[in-house]
């Protein structure tokens, strides 16, 4: 896991564990305890959030996770590094740590409407089977780096390096910083959590400020 402390509307912590792998949990637990944050955002959507709190936070038992074909490949080359969970365990710890705080915690992507507008706006026919074609190489063969991670950076290029999918990826990614930037306002100490993958993208738009396009928002 990696994190690191970054003004927007106000001082935040933008922490970016390894999605899945459970042996990010403690650092991420660690690193949220020694800054109390006043508010917690994550990077998921409302509906998203609100899944794990009703299945995985507040219910006695979880359900069974049925994986696709591409996530179970996923979980097969991270587990290279240790366990392995889903759905991705640093959000739902993150949600319990934040419940039993009584923390405010956020939904800070677009809703699933919004994001699938977002997707189509993006990512057209011809981008959308080359997509298709990445993502059946990838999970017929994972990459094997040294670290996990590498192995969420090379899983996210090999995935979303198309012009649409990179489109479609800093639209989001701009959501995100722009729901932070508001969540910060008037607040001394905010955390923000997201895959490791987005922590660039997410790190610069707050540092330097979050650009504005049509159909953004």
């Amino acid at each position: 896991m990696i994190f690191e402390r970054v003004p927007a509307g106000g001082p935040a912590l933008l922490l970016a564990p390894v999605r899945g792998l459970t042996s990010e949990l403690a650092p991420l637990l660690t690193a949220l305890e020694e800054y109390a944050p006043e508010v917690v955002g994550l990077g998921l959507s409302h509906e998203e959030m609100q899944g794990l709190l009703d299945y995985f936070v507040l219910s006695d038992a979880e359900p069974i996770v049925p994986l696709s074909p591409m996530e179970a490949s996923e979980v097969r080359g991270l587990a290279r590094f240790g366990e392995v969970r889903a759905p991705n365990p640093s959000f739902v710890e993150v949600l319990r740590w934040g419940r039993a705080r009584s923390l405010p915690l956020e939904a800070l992507d677009p809703d699933d409407e919004r994001s699938a507008s977002m997707f189509a706006e993006h990512i057209g026919y011809v981008e959308l089977v080359r997509r298709t074609v990445r993502e059946h190489r990838i999970a017929r063969s994972p990459p094997t780096p040294s670290s996990p991670d590498e192995f969420a950076l090379r899983w996210d290029q090999e995935v979303a390096h198309g012009r649409g999918s990179r489109g479609f990826a800093q639209a989001r990614d701009r959501h995100l910083a722009r729901a932070a930037a508001r969540l910060e306002l008037g607040r001394s100490r905010t955390a923000i959590v997201v895959d490791r993958e987005r922590f660039e993208a997410v790190r610069d738009l707050l540092r330097d400020g979050v650009p504005r396009s049509i159909g953004d928002d």
